[in-house]
């Protein structure tokens, strides 16, 4: 069996990866994922109908939020100096594509602050709608949300 050298174990447990010696750096990350709705309930939310309020905006700062809280979420995730977040949203006939964009100058990465975003949006668009795709029964047999990946990780 070949030995293998965990960054985040250790003999008592787990423990947050030592970083201060590597230099700061420009860090940028991409996430995207869907979420596939009722082409109706994608029509209240491009009419601005949804009776919550604006769907793409209240998701856009939940994403925001959800990026500088990061490491309060995630435990082992240092806490960043984020620099920016863009949230941009691709409306499509059945699904809604986010894309979240975040920046930070430091010692590590910020894909895990890309995906929390888009994550959240993703999961407040669907509290915002959950009203109008719910079936008879309450259920949510055509609401999915998918293909939550990381499609950019740079340093500079």
């Amino acid at each position: 069996m070949e030995d293998k050298k965990f960054t985040h174990l250790s003999e008592k447990g787990v423990h947050m990866v030592e970083v201060s010696d590597k230099p700061n750096v420009k860090r940028t990350a991409i996430a995207q994922g869907k979420i596939h709705l009722q082409k109706e309930t994608i029509e209240l939310i491009e009419k601005e109908e949804i009776k919550k309020g604006n769907v793409l905006t209240t998701a856009q700062i939940a994403a925001i939020s959800a990026v500088k809280s990061t490491h309060h979420l995630i435990p082992l995730c240092h806490s960043l100096k984020i620099t920016g977040v863009d949230v941009k949203f691709n409306v499509n006939q059945n699904c809604i594509e986010v894309e979240v964009s975040v920046t930070s100058l430091g010692k590590t990465g910020v894909e895990m602050e890309a995906l929390t975003g888009t994550s959240v949006a993703l999961l407040t668009i669907w509290d915002m709608v959950k009203s109008v795709e719910k079936d008879p029964d309450g259920q949510y047999p055509s609401t999915k949300i998918s293909d939550i990946i990381v499609v950019k990780k740079e340093k500079k």
